[in-house]
């Protein structure tokens, strides 16, 4: 009877223990060295300790000596960057600092747009894709640049003002194929949020975004930070392969 009992309380305690969590997968800094991680041509986009607004202009940023922050030059009109690296499923995240009005995204794959901008103050029920944290509408590029619908609008309007730091993390899930390249399943933003506020979550990607909608998708690509529509820095970016569950 004693030995049952232990075998018992042996039993419960065993069961009891937690398991112990596989090692996360290291982050990856894609600002450690820019140009290592960054395709050609960088344009005026300086490494800097910090930025902030402009004192003499709130349209600009200046930055202050230093590493560790990616600022677009003085006038915010540098080239997107794009990663050498190309990645599939993958999870973000970065802090990113705005002038006043300005604009900037996140893609992935070069292609599926999560928007940052300036929208802080915007009333919520006027949120579109085109607002800070939205998915990016689709849009023609000719005759002339135009959205044609309204993307998809954050859940709600989680957006800071200028000359704050702001942060987005992001999970995404890449389309899938079959053997004959055929796509059988959307991409996918399984969660993304907003200075800590969650705007989107399982939401599907039926085609890119922008005037990228019509073009091909494929499993793997690069990561792109949009740095022609104005100023913006960017700090702690960093990602790593997500593996999605069944």
């Amino acid at each position: 009877m004693r030995l049952t009992v232990h075998l018992v309380a042996w039993v419960l305690a065993v069961f009891a223990w937690p398991l112990q969590a596989a090692d996360p997968v290291p982050w990856k800094d894609l600002l450690a060295d820019p140009k290592a991680t960054f395709k050609p041509p960088l344009g005026d986009w300086n490494l800097v300790g910090d930025a902030k607004t402009d004192p003499t202009n709130p349209r600009r940023l200046v930055g202050i000596q230093g590493t560790g922050v990616f600022l677009n030059g003085k006038k915010g009109r540098e080239p997107d960057l794009y990663t050498k690296e190309l990645f599939g499923d993958l999870e973000v995240e970065l802090e990113f600092l705005l002038a006043k009005g300005s604009n900037s995204g996140l893609k992935f794959h070069g292609v599926y747009e999560i928007q940052i901008c300036d929208s802080y103050g915007k009333a919520e029920d006027k949120l579109t894709g085109s607002d800070n944290g939205g998915i990016y509408p689709r849009a023609n590029l000719l005759p002339v640049y135009r959205t044609i619908d309204k993307g998809i609008p954050p859940k709600t309007n989680a957006c800071l003002g200028p000359n704050k730091w702001q942060k987005l993390t992001a999970i995404f899930v890449a389309p899938r194929f079959d053997g004959e390249g055929k796509k059988i399943a959307n991409a996918r933003l399984v969660k993304v949020t907003l200075n800590g506020k969650v705007i989107h979550e399982n939401q599907e990607l039926t085609t890119p975004t922008g005037h990228n909608w019509t073009k091909k998708e494929s499993p793997t690509g690069p990561l792109m930070l949009q740095g022609d529509h104005g100023p913006v820095a960017f700090r702690n970016v960093r990602v790593r392969p997500y593996s999605p569950t069944k």
